[in-house]
């Protein structure tokens, strides 16, 4: 028996006294937990709680799980969003190898979310994570060759979807990927998520009124437009290349990606073209940015929110000092007088139903709703009050109530 864990790998020392000997679905272990919003598998996935984390196990054929591993640490070093490959243990007499990633923690099934949906809109905020992640894969020249919604795991990320991906069996990794390789690549997507949507139909977990056909199409005009937004040249006049190409750069901060390199070529008397070449590896501005004001390390989306009320707080506590107020000043009475409390306010029952970034995200938006009823700003602490007493308790303990699920369809 062979184990390899990439390093450091302290947290894969209490693993090691499992029964890997055994074949992993008759493994009787203490430490063995359910995780109901799991998604669904083509392998045996059992789940193992060691050492305050959690670790998902899945067993398969050792040339898949050696190549597994191998496409999974090479993602998370081009920061592209994927689960966190531990090890792979493999030459077990008789049996699969198994491959250990850490559980990703907040995350839910596609079916657990339709099961419990937060907020309206849902499809459609799948299907905009689900595009983001593909693309991002195919920038990084990586060809998914199965990509599916249960495939992916998704976080909340203030009120949208972050999607992560969580298998690569079929995936090939190459410094480029051909026109026809993305192609095939939507394609698939688009066979595969519709005929996901339709199994949730049958399962009567698909809200009125979604088609799963209208859904499908859809993939593919967002990945197209995405795709197309972050990779086409675009011929600019002389009188306008400054303000353009700010606003590019802008348009795709906003989107998520970050700008390696701008340059500009000659196209004679039309003017220039501009090329702008996105960096993957190092996407998230608001995600960095807040980190490194705050320490605090959230999805983008959350960081953008967050950095607003950062803002906000600064502007009022300039207006009530009547003087000027540092950023990192602000920032650090924020995390301290607005940002911490909140989260101190929440009971220890209720601790882990969402993500500390996502209960200061709703929080805001709680605010913003009580406010408008009030006709004025009521503040957070209230909101947070009233929040906390009458929201969050309605919230599914971490999106973890199992969907119904009917044994003909699934």
């Amino acid at each position: 028996m062979h184990f390899v864990f990439t390093p450091p790998a302290e947290a894969a020392a209490g693993l090691l006294t499992l029964p890997w000997d055994e074949p992993l679905e008759e493994w009787v272990d203490d430490r063995i937990v359910e995780i109901p919003q799991r998604g669904i598998s083509r392998h045996v996935v059992r789940f193992v709680s060691e050492g305050g984390e959690v670790f998902a196990l899945k067993e398969l054929d050792e040339r898949l799980a050696r190549k597994e591993y191998s496409l999974l640490r090479r993602l998370v070093g081009l920061g592209v969003p994927s689960v966190e490959v531990l090890g792979v243990v493999v030459e077990r007499p008789g049996l699969d190898a198994i491959l250990v990633t850490r559980f990703l923690e907040h995350s839910s099934s596609y079916r657990a979310l339709f099961a419990n949906p937060r907020g309206g809109g849902m499809a459609d905020r799948l299907l905009d994570a689900q595009v983001e992640l593909l693309v991002r894969l195919h920038l990084a020249g990586f060809m998914w060759g199965d990509c599916s919604l249960s495939n992916t795991l998704f976080r909340l990320d203030a009120g949208a979807l972050a999607a992560y991906l969580v298998d690569t069996e079929t995936a090939e990794m190459h410094p480029s990927l051909s026109r026809g390789q993305r192609e095939y690549d939507v394609a698939m997507a688009r066979e595969r998520v519709g005929g996901e949507l339709f199994d949730l139909e049958a399962g009567e977990l698909l809200p009125p009124g979604i088609d799963p056909i209208g859904i499908a199409d859809e993939l593919v005009l967002r990945y197209d437009r995405l795709w197309d937004e972050l990779t086409s040249e675009t011929v600019l006049r002389a009188d306008e290349q400054r303000y353009r190409i700010a606003e590019k750069v802008r348009r795709l901060n906003d989107l998520g990606f970050d700008v390696d390199e701008v340059e500009l070529l000659d196209a004679g008397p039309e003017g220039s073209r501009l090329r702008v070449r996105t960096r993957v590896a190092e996407s998230g501005h608001h995600r960095r940015q807040l980190f490194t004001r705050t320490g605090l390390d959230v999805g983008e989306n959350q960081a953008r929110r967050l950095l607003a009320d950062i803002a906000s707080y600064r502007g009022y506590l300039e207006q009530t000092g009547r003087r000027p107020v540092p950023e990192s000043v602000a920032a650090s009475r924020w995390l301290g007088e607005v940002y911490e409390p909140v989260l101190a306010g929440v009971p220890a029952e209720l601790r882990g139903r969402l993500d500390d970034a996502e209960v200061f995200h709703e929080v805001l938006e709680h605010r913003w709703f009580l406010s408008e009823q009030a006709g004025r700003d009521i503040g957070t602490t209230a909101a947070a009050r009233d929040y906390i007493d009458r929201v969050l308790p309605d919230v599914p303990d971490e999106l973890l109530a199992d969907p119904p699920t009917d044994p003909d369809v699934f």
